[in-house]
């Protein structure tokens, strides 16, 4: 049974951590009001350079050109994108879960060989200890993320695609929906895809005179429009992995909080308890000397 000095020592083990995790999501607070801004900011010019782009290729592009022209699959890379640290609940073991399950039921059923690329350090840990062949490791940047990091991830993969190293590139990162939600998405990179549909919208579009041409703009937007979507990616994942993180430490903070009050009113009882005794042994004592 634990003694009154065990209960109350254990109290101050709990408020220490209480500590710790309170100013644990101070901070991450404060880091995902600018990871907001960011992604806000990244998103619309993405989304609008992925239209004006999907407005610009022609049929002879999905023919010809190396970015946009499908192959047959024998070996695809895959990117799996989390954060560099833990602390942040589900996170990290919910995008390591998605990727695995992408490998073992999309790649290896249709014999398709995989290049890992690890972002992160959490599942550069995890597939660096297992039986992955992980050919690109990338840590250690999130707590100061600049455009100088998605420009050397699509290096890496545009110059692997160009040199047929491999077929096909799939991303695999978490969207920022609010704090308390992520979303796993699980996206092709390379070949870049195009909506087939899009010839309707086209037809509405004004007829527009390219200067110059149609296609020097398009191998123009080819690796601007590839450096954005990198870059939005990396966006999505830190603000996401700062939301779950806020949310983590705000749980373990109001659970501290409930286990402090458990262990106070555990400590009064045993202290009420202990105090009854004594006062049942005084009392009996004086009763014993008043009978002699």
């Amino acid at each position: 049974m634990a003694t009154l000095r065990d209960i109350k020592r254990r109290i101050k083990g709990v408020q220490s951590t209480q500590q710790i995790t309170k100013a644990m999501k101070m901070v991450a607070a404060a880091k995902l009001r600018r990871a907001q801004e960011k992604i806000i900011n990244a998103r619309p010019y993405a989304r609008e350079i992925a239209v004006m782009f999907s407005h610009l290729i022609t049929e002879d592009d999905l023919a010809t050109n190396s970015f946009l022209k499908q192959r047959e699959v024998k070996k695809v890379a895959l990117v799996v994108v989390s954060a560099d640290r833990g602390l942040c609940g589900a996170f990290n073991t919910n995008i390591i879960k998605e990727a695995t399950r992408y490998f073992e039921e999309e790649l290896l059923p249709n014999k398709i060989e995989a290049d890992i690329f690890c972002v992160g350090k959490k599942v550069t840990e995890f597939f660096s200890k297992r039986d992955f062949n992980v050919v690109y490791k990338k840590q250690g940047f999130f707590s100061s993320l600049q455009f100088e990091s998605a420009l050397d991830i699509t290096n890496e993969l545009i110059n692997g695609y160009l040199h047929g190293s491999f077929d096909k590139v799939v991303i695999i990162y978490n969207e920022f929906k609010s704090i308390i939600q992520q979303r796993i998405f699980v996206e092709q990179f390379l070949p870049i895809p195009v909506d087939k549909n899009n010839s309707k919208d086209k037809q509405n579009l004004p007829n527009y005179i390219y200067e110059p041409s149609q296609q020097e703009i398009v191998n123009y937007l080819l690796p601007k429009h590839l450096k954005a979507q990198v870059w939005r990616i990396l966006l999505e994942s830190n603000a996401a992995g700062l939301g779950a993180q806020m949310t983590a430490m705000d749980n373990a903070t109001t659970n501290a909080k409930e286990l402090i009050r458990a262990l106070q009113l555990k400590y009064n009882k045993e202290r009420q308890a202990a105090i009854t005794n004594e006062i049942l042994e005084i009392v009996s004592g004086a009763n014993a000397l008043k009978g002699g």
